[in-house]
């Protein structure tokens, strides 16, 4: 890494159809912690994040809003940078595909890629998802219909597409595989994707002419109809943002140092990418970084469950260091992890509150009583050499940690030097030294420790970089690219210095201090009450069970749009709706309303769903909920919101 000057460094471009969740916060936290490392070791860095707005599902959610495309996209993109401002990343550039520059970049590519003869016209028909935009062979498909990577019902679609040669980079692929095996990390999702191409490419279908939410083909092609597949545009912007089609102003930080994303798109990013790449004749990035999943207390996150985690709350009650030190030190980079409020208190009492929090009081502490807060380290070789031995050894593993991505196993590291200061102090006993008249020795002693919380402050800081400028700003030194050349590769000790007291920094925490939101089962529920309570002889005659006050509001009802309805083949009761309730994409629910309605009078109409029910199948296809009815003599009727609410709004 010291050999290349300049370090690029990005993120994926977000999707607007849901505000920022964890699983955003963490590859956004990860790329942070990376470029200001990069910073600090006196890199030229420049990172990116950003906003991918276009594509049928967007335009799809902003009319089931009632909004605009555009307003809608500005309005959640908005939401991405307020939160990433919030939290202090520190990002260079923040683009979006909506701007002008971008869409420019990704009509020149098109062009150029047109005119090497790696784009070409045809038609096409497949099995397409509408919520991951991606067409599917029959042979991907789950029971024949669903999407194996949402799990949603896939359409037949047929139209007029310009293709991209894909095919034609099967070989460059597995070359570059083969010859750069840390390209895509953790090696493991490498083999992961050579399997993938190794069972052969097919040409890729680049345009859509079934919505209009999208970049249109460059001018000269004259073929206003067709706009570029979602995944061909987003993917552009690692380049346009860096001036490609425009000023190129930029274009010598390419290529990419490393991507970070999430491993459901690895494919996009290590297969479509450098293709595109590759026929554009730019360079290939360095590293692809593909991170695990989130769940919450070992449940997939959903919002009918009530679990999902808010990146905002969470660093709000626990604060954003803690909550970052948390998301990079629980689980290695690539596998999926494991959010908890008691994991998270964990780590802050015993990582930072006993080894590192505690470890500065002690420093205060000693100080002090013994020398009035002065620190030196005039002789702190003299007595505790080995001791910076160890602590040197450490630190020099640590670089290459970070840039591999792992980062858990750089905070374990870390943390070693940490252990190395507070062994010292109960073995070498400062008030047994001062007893004894050994000053130089408790001095040295201090500096000592003094040393090791600088050291480790300095290498802590891209993770956690309030906190450690507050220690840095009671040893009496600022945290920079010459503190990092001096403390770290030159292995110097701090100069004299007078401690300044601070108030502890992490207050031990003796319970979660945000409510805990369970996941529950109805049904269970339910059943149990039923086993439990007492029933009068009439109660039991009809059927009734009563049930709680909390029973009852343990049942989550809200007000979803139906945006698409289908008959389901084979069944005369059912028909397969997706309805949007407000959630990242909408719910797939299969209702036994066929004999009262059409699929078309349903279509953009609002009903009551109970969002939080365990998912169920029906005929081989998923359903996520169930719609309120009332049925008589007369028939069944859908309960519905007498004017018009809000996709989400709860039912009280």
């Amino acid at each position: 890494m010291s050999c290349h000057k300049k370090a690029y460094i990005t993120t994926p471009i977000y999707y607007v159809n849901d505000i920022a969740h964890i699983g955003h916060a963490y590859t956004t936290i990860i790329a942070d912690t990376v470029a200001r490392y990069a910073r600090l070791s006196g890199l030229d860095v420049f990172f990116l994040t950003g906003t991918d707005e276009h594509g049928q599902k967007i335009e799809e959610s902003a009319k089931v809003r009632g909004k605009s495309t555009q307003q809608y996209a500005d309005e959640i993109s908005a939401t991405f940078r307020s939160l990433w401002d919030d939290f202090g990343i520190s990002y260079d550039k923040f683009i979006r595909t909506t701007d002008a520059y971008h869409i420019k970049g990704v009509q020149k590519a098109f062009d150029t890629m047109y005119q090497n003869g790696d784009i070409y016209k045809d038609s096409y028909k497949g099995h397409y998802c509408i919520s991951c935009e991606t067409f599917f062979t029959a042979i991907q498909l789950v029971d024949n219909e669903f999407c194996p990577e949402c799990g949603k019902s896939t359409v037949i679609v047929e139209e007029e597409s310009y293709f991209f040669r894909l095919s034609k980079y099967q070989d460059a692929l597995l070359k570059w595989y083969d010859e750069k095996p840390d390209c895509i990390l953790p090696r493991s999702k490498r083999n992961e994707v050579i399997r993938f191409v190794e069972g052969g490419l097919m040409d890729l279908s680049i345009t859509r002419t079934s919505f209009d939410w999208g970049v249109k083909l460059p001018q000269a092609m004259n073929d206003p109809k067709h706009v570029m597949y979602v995944w061909l545009d987003a993917l552009m912007n690692y380049v346009t943002a860096l001036g490609y089609g425009n000023d190129e102003a930029r274009m010598d930080y390419w290529p990419a140092r490393v991507h970070l994303i999430g491993k459901d798109i690895l494919r996009f990013h290590a297969i479509y990418w450098p293709a595109f790449l590759m026929s554009l004749g730019l360079p290939l990035p360095r590293h692809i970084a593909a991170h695990g999943w989130w769940t919450r207390d070992g449940e997939k996150m959903s919002k009918s469950k009530g679990n999902v985690v808010n990146p905002r709350e969470i660093a709000d009650v626990y604060g954003l260091d803690n909550f970052r030190y948390f998301m990079l030190r629980e689980v290695p980079f690539g596998g999926d992890g494991d959010f908890s409020q008691k994991a998270l208190i964990d780590r802050i009492n015993s990582d930072l509150g006993n080894d590192l929090g505690n470890l500065l009081n002690r420093l205060i502490g000693m100080s002090g009583k013994y020398f009035e807060g002065r620190v030196e380290s005039i002789s702190v070789a003299t007595y505790y050499q080995a001791e910076l031995d160890e602590v040197h050894a450490s630190l020099d593993l640590l670089e290459p940690f970070l840039f591999e991505m792992q980062i858990h196993r750089y905070l374990e590291e870390l943390w070693r030097p940490l252990s190395v200061a507070n062994k010292s102090i109960d073995k070498y006993q400062p008030w047994v030294l001062m007893k004894e008249g050994k000053e130089d020795e408790a001095m040295a002693l201090n500096g000592l420790i003094a040393a090791i919380l600088a050291k480790v402050a300095v290498m802590l800081y891209p993770v956690m970089p309030m906190v450690c400028n507050k220690i840095a700003g009671s040893l009496e030194f600022v945290i920079d690219n010459n503190s990092w050349m001096a403390l770290i590769k030159e292995r110097s000790l701090l100069e004299s210095f007078t401690i300044q007291k601070i108030e502890p920094l992490f207050p031990r925490i003796e319970a979660p201090l945000l409510e805990q939101i369970e996941p529950v089962d109805i049904k269970e529920s339910l059943k149990k009450e039923t086993k439990t309570d007492s029933k009068s002889k009439e109660e039991k005659a009809e059927g009734v069970a009563l049930i709680g006050i909390d029973h009852f509001f343990e049942t989550l009802l809200k007000i979803g749009t139906i945006v698409e309805a289908q008959e389901v083949p084979k069944s005369k009761k059912l028909l397969l709706l997706q309805v949007d309730i407000g959630e990242e994409h909408p719910r797939q629910v299969v209702a036994g309303i066929r004999e009262w309605y059409t699929p078309q009078t349903l279509i953009g109409t609002q009903v009551c769903v109970v969002s939080n029910l365990q998912p169920a199948k029906l005929m081989g296809m998923k359903s996520e909920g169930m719609l309120l009815a009332a049925k008589d003599e007369s028939g069944l009727s859908l309960l519905r919101p007498e004017a018009p609410k809000a996709v989400g709004t709860q039912v009280r």
